[in-house]
């Protein structure tokens, strides 16, 4: 056993950390009861993480276990959680990962319940520090099969929605990692109050380029740095990431496609599934009422 990986697993300060986020967790209502987990890496193959059964607002140090990348738990009095698998997976395709934070936050959860795309070009916060957020496929969460499901959205972004299931941000840092999930879910909230007074109203094109070019100076990646047919706010980064089920933006409309940044997304691809039905039934009573 090497000095790194006892002092690693046994840091006390660093299981406080992870308590503290515990309780800024369930004190902003991210995870109701025993909902989320929390993990951080430690060593080249130690993560400590919170344990199963646990409510995250009330952990204490010794609650802590840890476990290696496969999985297998190598300390602590307490069970490891199942979906620690989930943060296992991302640590080992992202090295530059080393916390993860997963729970449910109400208004970020609704929409991926709702299976409703995140719409960017809004808020210029949320351009420079997050960027697209991707919706990964449901999966029945606990095994490995769940947490593959986050494998082709890990490029360029360090916070996935959940389907019907939740969120998992993460970073360098435990505090950044949760950060991520903090932003997402008072934009999902100002997203959904807004929608409440009417359409919302999308930045420009030159403003929103510029925020592009902020982010770029600044260091921050972005999934529209790496797709060159990707649209500046339309069509998804991780479109070829969705074997089925693109989530489309049926409660924002549509989302502006800039003409000449990258390529321009297609009208179909920027059209809602009801906003096609309900222009093909506008056609045909048009039709049906001049042949009357």
């Amino acid at each position: 056993m090497s000095s790194s990986w006892n002092s690693g697993i046994h840091d006390r300060k660093l299981k406080e950390e992870i308590c503290e986020i515990g309780r800024r967790v369930y004190n902003k209502g991210f995870a109701a009861a025993n909902d989320g987990n929390i993990s951080i890496r430690v060593g080249e193959n130690e993560v400590l993480c919170s344990p199963t059964m646990i409510c995250k607002g009330f952990m204490t140090p010794d609650d802590i276990c840890a476990v290696d990348l496969d999985g297998n738990q190598i300390a602590g009095k307490r069970k490891r959680t199942s979906e620690v698998l989930l943060h296992l997976t991302i640590m080992k395709q992202r090295p530059d990962v080393k916390a993860v934070v997963h729970c449910h936050p109400p208004h970020a959860t609704a929409f991926a319940i709702a299976g409703e795309s995140i719409p960017q070009c809004i808020l210029p916060e949320v351009e420079v520090f997050m960027g697209e957020i991707p919706i990964a496929p449901y999966e029945t969460p606990g095994g490995q099969s769940f947490a593959d499901t986050v494998l082709p959205f890990l490029t360029a972004t360090n916070t996935i929605i959940l389907k019907n299931h939740g969120t998992v941000s993460f970073g360098k840092t435990l505090e950044e990692a949760y950060w991520k999930t903090e932003i997402l879910d008072a934009y999902c909230r100002i997203l959904l109050l807004s929608r409440q007074l009417g359409p919302v109203e999308y930045l420009s094109e030159k403003h929103s380029r510029e925020l592009l070019d902020l982010k770029k100076r600044l260091g921050f990646d972005d999934p529209r740095f790496h797709v060159e047919d990707c649209d500046l706010c339309g069509n998804s980064a991780f479109r070829e990431g969705y074997c089925e089920n693109l989530p489309q933006s049926k409660a924002f409309g549509e989302t502006p496609a800039y003409p000449g940044y990258l390529q321009k997304a297609s009208y179909e691809n920027q059209m809602a599934p009801h906003q096609m039905e309900q222009l093909v039934q506008a056609i045909t009573e048009q039709v049906l009422a001049s042949m009357n």
